[in-house]
């Protein structure tokens, strides 16, 4: 499957400081009633960001005038442990949200936010001070140079598997990428044949 290449994102963080977020709290069972990707954004968070009658609750950061739109989002740590849905990275990025950064990624969670372009990089704790501190700002977070680029010019570094960074810089998913490949591939088959 073809994605948007990730190389490099510059956009306005928000930060959602909350621990132990799970897949149900990211895109709720109830809207998992279909496997189109498009339309999910709109049910993310939704039992934190709309009230009992759809009205946004102006609390929810994602819902701050300073948050909205925010292609970043910074998450408390163990950010989306629970079911493996892969709903939920969906759901995070048709509502715009290109990179997750925490302390800690479920793992299930993160392979499944990879291999749908969704870049989730884990940080230390000092680093995710540092970068909750421009709530609200534009920040850059650079693929190519593995690294997170904040407005007062600190640079915080992160790694990603090998085969998931490839993935993400071409913008294709696992199969996408094996058969962009075929031509090695048949090469590699003909030749042990012989």
């Amino acid at each position: 499957m073809s994605l948007e290449p990730v190389r490099r994102i510059e956009s306005r963080l928000a930060v959602l400081p909350a621990e132990d977020i799970d897949t149900d709290q990211i895109i709720p069972a109830r809207f998992l009633t279909t496997t189109e990707r498009r339309g999910l954004g709109r049910h993310c968070f939704a039992d934190w960001r709309y009230d009992g009658s759809g009205r946004e609750r102006p609390d929810f950061p994602l819902n701050r005038p300073e948050q909205r739109g925010a292609g970043v989002l910074l998450a408390g740590r163990n950010f989306g442990c629970g079911s493996s849905r892969e709903h939920a990275p969906w759901a995070l990025l048709d509502a715009g949200i290109r990179v997750l950064i925490s302390t800690r990624i479920a793992d299930i969670f993160r392979n499944n936010a990879l291999k749908n372009g969704l870049l989730a990089i884990e940080v230390g704790a000092d680093a995710w001070t540092a970068i909750a501190a421009f709530a609200g700002q534009s920040i850059a977070v650079d693929l190519e140079r593995e690294r997170i680029e904040l407005p007062d010019g600190q640079c915080i570094g992160f790694s990603i598997e090998r085969f998931a960074r490839q993935c993400l810089l071409r913008g294709v998913d696992q199969l996408g990428y094996l058969l962009a490949e075929e031509a090695a591939i048949r090469a590699f088959e003909s030749a042990r044949v012989a």
